[in-house]
């Protein structure tokens, strides 16, 4: 066992910051880097700002989150109020939160990404800088269009005036907004800042705003962002949807074949998730299973329930970038996949750690979703194609 010193849980150590700042500083000094990331990921995000604040070293914590995290606790903080967050946010932290946040669906939702470049207006410049040239340029000119309208100065430019109320940085490009009320106070600042701080990438974005094509720039966005996704475990819709494809009665007693269901590489999760949680109730069935798998076999399955989950999120479109959208995907994954277990294992005759060496998981997950529809099926919109390769037939 270790003599090392234990912080209290988060919110017994909040308590004793509000009657010994120094003693709860201390507390939470005691801790490993590792240790305070579990401290605060494991709190409510609405405490989490009070608790990096009480950090020895704030901008290291802050960059060492998983990306989904920081975002939620960005959120509960408050974007208008997170600048000295954002401040030491990675670049890689920052694209994932907004590729989480900023989108509904495959469209994006410029008002969610303009609140995001707003709070990152009340950074440093060299911060706005860095974290100007992380995000995708098609998704600024789309957060931008949505606010200014952009003239460029033409060459032959006898005659030319810019438009009534436009602002210029630097004579040639002249921006006004496209609401009356908006006083561009944010926008000038990173624009100011990119300016001054990388002059091509200014450029380059001004001239995009003024001329690309919005479908084409969209298509780019998203494409972007698909990828980086996947890299999260979060696949595209089309792919995840596939879920809830129809299972015929006649099939749903086979065990598949040819399958390699725990052949699952590790990768960087975005969210804090060290263990599988503790469920009650029909999907308790699937983890007690887990739990029973030799070391190497858990661990596998504890990486293919996480991608698992993440399908189901993304098939019901849930909000990425909002706290209660994971324990919501791991829950309705954990029952649905719990049913399709306890159905083959009677089947056959075989323990539930037996099925589990056999079965994907997103294979139990489906049959699982056939076998109890109604309480499975996802949203009006995210309802998924028939399987016609198999035959199925309309539900």
């Amino acid at each position: 066992m270790s003599d090392a010193p234990t912080a209290p849980p988060a919110r017994e150590l909040l308590a004793l910051a509000r009657r010994d700042k120094a003693a709860a500083e201390k507390a939470l000094a005691s801790l490993g880097p590792a240790e305070q990331i579990a401290l605060v990921c494991d709190a409510l995000p609405s405490e989490r700002g009070a608790l990096i604040g009480l950090a020895p070293e704030p901008e290291s914590l802050i960059a060492s989150l998983p990306p989904a995290e920081l975002c939620f606790t960005l959120k509960a903080v408050g974007l208008a109020d997170s600048a000295w967050m954002l401040e030491h946010a990675t670049p890689e932290q920052l694209v994932a939160a907004v590729d989480l946040d900023a989108w509904q669906g495959t469209a994006l939702d410029t008002a969610t990404a303009g609140e995001w470049l707003s709070a990152l207006s009340r950074i440093s410049d060299e911060a706005k800088v860095r974290a100007l040239e992380s995000l995708d340029a098609e998704l600024l000119t789309l957060a931008l269009r949505a606010r200014i309208a952009v003239v460029q100065k033409p060459d032959d430019d006898e005659g030319w005036s810019p438009p009534e109320g436009a602002q210029t940085l630097e004579g040639r490009f002249h921006f006004a907004a496209r609401d009356d009320k908006d006083d561009l106070a944010d926008v000038v600042m990173l624009l100011r800042a990119l300016f001054v701080g990388a002059y091509w990438s200014y450029f380059r974005l001004m001239q995009a705003v003024t001329w690309e094509l919005s479908t084409e720039t969209e298509e780019w966005a998203l494409r972007w962002r698909s990828g980086r996704l996947e890299d999260l475990g979060f696949p595209v819709w089309d792919e995840a949807v596939q879920l809830y494809r129809y299972l015929e009665p006649e099939r749903r007693d086979r065990l598949p074949e040819g399958l390699a269901p725990l052949d699952v590489e590790p990768w960087a999760l975005p969210v804090w998730l060290p263990q599988l949680p503790e469920l009650r109730g029909a999907g308790a069935r699937l983890f007690a299973a887990i739990a029973e798998l030799p070391d190497e076999r858990r661990r596998a399955s504890f990486y293919a329930f996480v991608a698992l989950a993440n399908r189901v999120a993304v098939a019901d479109r849930l909000p990425l970038g909002d706290v209660e959208s994971t324990p919501k995907a791991i829950e309705k994954a954990a029952h649905f996949a719990s049913l399709g277990l306890a159905h083959l294992a009677k089947s056959h005759g075989l323990a539930d750690t037996e099925v589990l060496l056999r079965v994907e998981l997103e294979y139990l997950f489906r049959l699982g979703a056939n076998l109890d529809p109604e309480a499975a099926r996802p949203p009006r919109s995210a309802e998924a194609p028939h399987d016609d390769e198999a035959g199925a037939e309309p539900e």
